[in-house]
């Protein structure tokens, strides 16, 4: 089943099912709806606080003007009548404003002068308008956006009362004056604002979709390991060069680099299992063969059986040393946490395997040199300690040759936190060819005579592992007089 994306970024696949939205597109909504929201939020704020100055100074202008018609009007008259029409017409036509309207009226609202109307008299009562009636009640009063009854259009209405006359001066302008200023100030505004949300959502859809392809890119990868599917370093590529791609791209790295070392774990381990089982099978063909013999030929002279006796106990021995071979290796693939590591004498370890293999060098006249502090003591395991020694002893007794000298010295190391230990001897080395993998489980340079010494293949392996795991190194080559030598390093405290 594939997938596709539909042009509201939903998820649609090949069955036809609809599926959520992807997270990217979910945050862009978001924020892009929250952007807007603040948008709006501020500009009707900014509307309503715009338009309340407005009103104000619209009111206050026109407040003044009643003002001053007012006191013009006292001053003309004196102590006469202030419902002189001339005067009031004289007044307007002298201090004209564009489209406005002066309408004088008694406190009981009838109409005495009227800048739009020529027979005032014939106008209805004025009383009931909500400007004059707040002016008459409070002093002041006005009205936004009324249209009129006497002329067409809409007006501002904005009231005064002067009780000591008993007159109530109203003007008005067109509302639609002010307003269509108002609206082209509305229209900048509203105009920056389009454009700063373009801008934002435009970087932030850019964003999002870097951020939602790793996503889109990260999920691919966990249906592919989940389904455990072939990965691929080009798959790599398609991440976004950013932190986050830079971050997805490490976390697949490294999945595919642990996935490369199971497979190679597991490789290696149908590859030990099966030379386990070669090397059991010899062993155990042996036993079977000569106890098969023993059990067919109950005449067999006591000469005869002896030996085949003698074979099977010596295959039984190397099935022994290859059991506990295995499971020194096992031990420490199972990591130094499961190895327990105390005040280890290695020159104690040294002496021991020294006293246990002297038959067998006096057998094949062979020296051992040992050239030692007497005392060596580092946090180790002393069964490891003792594998590294015997097995190293071991391997040089049985090829290096009759008559040679196996020589071991060991030295502070430079750091003064590990000892250097060199061992070598003067036998017949080991071709170059071969060198690099001494080290490997089951490896055998001659594996004929390797098997005929009773050897498991197994000895320089544990070597190199048991080193590793006291925070040593090792390496082998042949020394140029003749002979192997093995240099390694094991550190005082873990």
């Amino acid at each position: 089943m594939t997938e596709h994306k539909t042009d509201d970024m939903k998820t649609v696949s090949t069955n036809g099912k609809v599926s959520k939205r992807s997270i990217g597109s979910r945050v862009f909504v978001l924020i892009v709806s929250m952007f807007v929201l603040v948008i709006f939020s501020f500009v009707f704020l900014y509307k309503s606080n715009d338009n309340r100055n407005r009103i104000e100074n619209i009111n206050q202008r026109l407040q003044d003007y009643n003002d001053r018609m007012y006191e013009v009007l006292e001053l003309k008259h004196g102590n006469g009548s202030m419902t002189d029409v001339e005067a009031m017409r004289e007044y307007v036509e002298k201090h004209p404003q564009k489209g406005m309207r002066v309408t004088i009226m008694s406190d009981s609202g009838n109409v005495i002068f009227d800048s739009r109307n020529s027979n005032p008299e014939q106008m209805e009562n004025h009383a009931g308008r909500i400007e004059v009636a707040k002016a008459i009640k409070e002093g002041r009063g006005y009205d936004i956006n009324r249209a009129s009854t006497t002329v067409k259009g809409r007006f501002f209405y904005s009231a005064t009362h002067y009780p000591a006359d008993s007159l109530v001066i109203r003007t008005a302008l067109p509302f639609d004056e002010d307003l269509g200023r108002g609206m082209s100030t509305d229209m900048v505004f509203t105009g920056i604002s389009v454009i700063a949300l373009i801008i934002v959502s435009a970087s932030l859809y850019r964003f999002i979709n870097r951020v939602s392809n790793n996503v889109t890119q990260l999920r691919i990868f966990a249906m592919k390991t989940d389904r455990n599917m072939t990965l691929d370093l080009k798959d790599l590529e398609k991440f976004s060069d950013d932190e986050l791609g830079e971050i997805s791209e490490h976390i697949v790295k490294l999945y595919i680099r642990l996935q490369k070392t199971k497979n190679e774990q597991n490789m290696l381990k149908r590859q030990l299992t099966q030379n386990i089982a070669h090397e059991l099978k010899t062993p155990i063909a042996s036993i079977e063969g000569y106890l098969e013999t023993l059990l067919s030929s109950p005449d067999i002279d006591s000469e005869t059986r002896m030996r085949f006796i003698s074979r099977c106990y010596d295959q039984s021995i190397r099935l022994g040393n290859l059991v506990n071979d295995i499971s020194a290796l096992n031990r420490i693939d199972d990591g130094t946490a499961n190895i327990e590591f105390i005040d280890t004498d290695i020159a104690q370890q040294i002496a021991k395997i020294v006293n246990e293999v002297t038959l067998e060098l006096e057998e094949r006249n062979m020296t051992f040199d040992l050239q030692i502090p007497p005392s060596m003591h580092i946090n180790g395991n002393p069964s490891l300690i003792y594998s590294i020694f015997r097995n190293l002893t071991d391997n040089a007794i049985a090829y290096a040759g009759e008559g040679t000298t196996i020589t071991l010295s060991a030295t502070e190391h430079a750091d003064n936190e590990a000892y250097l230990f060199r061992f070598s001897d003067n036998g017949a080395g080991v071709p170059p060819q071969h060198l690099e993998r001494l080290f490997e489980r089951f490896y055998r340079v001659d594996k004929g005579r390797s098997r005929k010494m009773g050897g498991t293949g197994l000895g320089l392996s544990i070597v190199k592992n048991a080193v590793l795991a006291h925070g040593g190194s090792i390496k082998v080559e042949n020394n140029p007089s003749g002979g192997l030598c093995l240099t390694f390093t094991l550190r005082k405290n873990l």
